[in-house]
């Protein structure tokens, strides 16, 4: 489980940041950055974990609860679907990042993020491999970007409903892909991941595209 000892270990005030979203073909990257600026609440620290450990019930509710804690601050950031294009995946999700830290009511003093490369944030950082499951920042803002993009892909699947993003979050899932073929490629997707690529390939061969 997480804790807060890299957080304690600084002093100040120490962003957590992390992102979801680098695996679908479809929707932003998203990356929320999260500040404990009085601690973390015993209670609330015993059920904080790694978003992909959670159940959707629990994030929401952890989500919920957050912006209540004394003292937190919280960012959000986003790279769109064009952008991960022009950029890439790694430099978009390097993008959002620096976008949720921007939002911070200030610049933090440290950064820990979830990985092994850091973007600039214009204040000291660093990449903590399994962030996510070592510090109790980093879990909240995976849990806060979790939660926000989810949202992002449920509200995008009332206008484009056979993709099934309500369900897969834009991951290559079997309706997905399914609907790829049937339907084609909506303004959200990702046109340089390789499934979507070859689709769009395929519809220019065939005079579609």
């Amino acid at each position: 489980m997480p804790d807060f000892t890299r957080e304690q270990q600084h002093g100040g005030r120490v962003a957590g940041v992390d992102e979801v979203g680098r695996g679908p073909l479809a929707g932003p990257v998203v990356a929320a950055a999260v500040v404990f600026g009085a601690g973390v609440p015993d209670d609330l620290a015993a059920i904080i974990d790694d978003s992909k450990k959670l159940k959707s019930a629990v994030r929401e509710a952890i989500a919920a609860r957050l912006p209540d804690v004394p003292g937190i601050e919280i960012g959000l950031g986003a790279a769109s679907a064009t952008e991960i294009d022009t950029l890439n995946i790694h430099h978009a999700a390097h993008l959002a990042m620096q976008r949720a830290v921007a939002r911070l009511p200030r610049l933090p003093d440290h950064v820990l993020v979830d990985g092994n490369k850091l973007p600039s944030f214009g204040c000291s950082a660093e990449a903590i491999v399994g962030g996510d499951r070592l510090s109790l920042s980093i879990a909240a803002a995976s849990i806060v970007a979790k939660v926000v993009r989810d949202r992002i892909m449920a509200r995008l699947d009332v206008r484009w409903p056979a993709y099934g993003w309500e369900r897969n979050a834009g991951y290559g899932t079997v309706v997905h892909r399914e609907a790829l073929s049937s339907v084609g490629v909506t303004p959200h997707h990702r046109k340089t991941f390789g499934t979507v690529r070859r689709q769009i390939e395929h519809l220019a061969m065939e005079g579609r595209a």
